[in-house]
């Protein structure tokens, strides 16, 4: 399973890979995000896609996320069984 934590523009990303992608809108301003977001190398927002375990896969930072390229790495991620 990969688990996608998005805006709602792309939150049909379950929909679209039923039962293989969890998806979730994470509020930026809590500390703990504050923190992941430093961790990530965003500055403010962005598209995480980790793995079940929690490990980065693909990430998209701030305002380079484009939901064609998360889909497609999405569809690679699952492709090798990730």
């Amino acid at each position: 399973m990969v688990c996608a934590k998005l805006k709602p523009a792309v939150s049909g990303l379950e929909q679209e890979f039923p039962g293989k992608v969890k998806a979730e809108n994470v509020d930026a301003s809590t500390e703990e995000a504050k923190k992941a977001i430093k961790d990530l190398g965003f500055k403010n927002h962005g598209l995480v896609i980790r793995s079940a375990k929690g490990e980065v896969l693909h990430k998209q930072p701030d305002h380079s996320v484009d939901i064609d390229t998360a889909r497609k790495a999405i569809q690679e991620i699952l492709a090798q069984g990730a």
